[in-house]
């Protein structure tokens, strides 16, 4: 029997393709009311496109819709396996164990946009895309919730040593005990990050009885009664519950680790679901080894295997063992975001962003490039022509590019830097078919020249 979930507000409408309402420019994917011109100076099965780690099916179906050619793999490649497949691709859809680095970049000599089907893009060489006019999106908050439910089931089964009894009744002993279990009612939940989940989180918790408090470097709106702390060091004195959800960087890495521990309250529990190089997992064995800590439930680890298998011992980690052999500890393989709610609305909204990259040169949404959009192009504007010009953020390449396109009739143009690399998009009309061409050609001689595109 089918589990049936309440729609999701940003699916496709029945009955119509995405690739209709991608074509009117339209962010939700309403009809705009000016007939809108498609864009693209190919065939749509020339788009060659790779899916890797078993992206879901909306994805896929999106993508096929377009007529791109599509491949679709359930899990990973190996390393030099992906080189071979990268070389032919434009586009190519990954999840979290595939790790895009240099070196593979390097041979993707056609590749112009990266779809990462997950919260984060630690897994790809951003700056090297970027400096390859490569653009990169994520989904950052389709699975909000769905990490935000597994947060609130671990807390109520560390609260109890479900794991535990659970595990003991499967192994045939009957442990009926109240000792050490407790009510989540009137506890005081601690949230380190205060961003989509742990928003959502602490609405999900008050609703339980609990208190709620966390800390940000960002000074946030609190939701409902929530109160957010000065300090971390605050919120660990205070906090029943402590739960990560921070992101992946410099400052983050070991941000638990003994000395946090030993600030924590005496029998107080540790929720992790946010990347696995945040807690010191070493000093997490001490601090439960000595009771500091009552119980901890791990989503993420340092290491993780690159596909499913018994691959999770001392030769991933070299404190597996240590970590498994721990009393009310829940460990699970990175399935925050794995619900079919959430992949299917990761599917979609990635794979749209694809599109409109792919067929208009949207940038709205991307992680590694300055975010560039323009109203589409309509049926009333006569022989138009979109130039998309990545390049090297340096004096006057504005000047040379204007200079190029000032013998047609420039309808809007946009342009935007970040960093090392700028992204310029304008549309020009009463371009004839003969002329485009030239003005590729032209354009791709500047030597600020990272990537030119001309769609029409």
């Amino acid at each position: 029997m089918a589990f049936h979930s309440p729609p999701l507000s940003f699916q496709p409408p029945r009955g119509s393709s995405f690739q209709d309402s991608a074509r009117t420019g339209s962010i939700s994917g309403i009809s705009s009311l000016v007939s809108a011109k498609q864009l693209k100076p190919f065939d749509t099965k020339d788009i060659k496109v790779l899916l890797l780690e078993n992206v879901n099916q909306t994805g896929v179906d999106i993508l096929k819709d377009q007529g791109y050619q599509v491949e679709f793999h359930k899990s990973s490649l190996p390393e030099d396996q992906l080189i071979e497949k990268i070389r032919d691709v434009h586009v190519i859809g990954i999840r979290s164990k595939t790790k895009l680095t240099e070196r593979i970049l390097k041979e993707a000599k056609h590749l112009i946009v990266i779809g990462c089907f997950c919260i984060g893009t630690n897994q790809v060489d951003l700056q090297y895309a970027a400096q390859q006019g490569i653009a990169v999106f994520n989904s950052p908050f389709s699975n909000s919730r769905s990490v935000a439910e597994l947060v609130v089931s671990e807390i109520i089964a560390l609260a109890r040593q479900l794991a535990d009894r659970s595990m003991e009744l499967h192994n045939g002993m009957w442990n009926k005990v109240s000792k050490g279990c407790w009510e989540v009612r009137g506890k005081t939940l601690g949230i380190v990050g205060y961003g989509h989940i742990g928003s959502q989180l602490s609405v999900l918790a008050e609703a339980m009885g609990m208190s709620v408090i966390y800390y940000d470097i960002l000074t946030l709106m609190a939701l409902g009664t929530a109160r957010q702390m000065p300090t971390l060091d605050d919120l660990l004195e205070q906090s029943d519950f402590v739960t990560l959800h921070v992101p992946e960087t410099p400052e983050t890495k070991n941000m638990f680790r003994k000395s946090q521990f030993d600030k924590m309250k005496d029998g107080s529990y540790i929720i992790n679901n946010a990347r696995g190089s945040v807690v010191d997992i070493p000093a997490l064995i001490e601090a439960m080894r000595s009771g500091k800590i009552a119980g901890a439930a791990l989503d993420v680890y340092p290491n993780e295997p690159a596909g499913n298998g018994d691959y999770f011992n001392a030769d991933l980690n070299s404190w597996t063992k240590d970590l498994r052999g721990l009393k009310n500890l829940i460990l699970t393989p990175h399935i925050g975001g794995s619900t079919e709610e959430a992949q299917s609305a990761i599917g979609v909204e990635v794979s749209q962003n694809l599109v409109r990259y792919v067929n208009e040169g949207t940038t709205l949404g991307a992680v590694n490039m300055p975010e560039v959009n323009l109203r589409s192009v309509t049926m009333e504007e006569p022989n138009a022509v979109r130039v998309i010009f990545i390049h090297k953020n340096v004096p006057g390449v504005l000047r040379q590019v204007n200079a190029m396109i000032a013998t047609h009739n420039v309808e809007k143009q946009m342009t935007d830097s970040r960093g090392e690399v700028a992204y310029l998009m304008a549309d020009i009309s009463d371009v004839k078919e003969e002329e485009i061409k030239d003005l590729f050609a032209s354009l791709e001689g500047l030597s600020a020249r990272i990537r030119t595109r001309v769609l029409y």
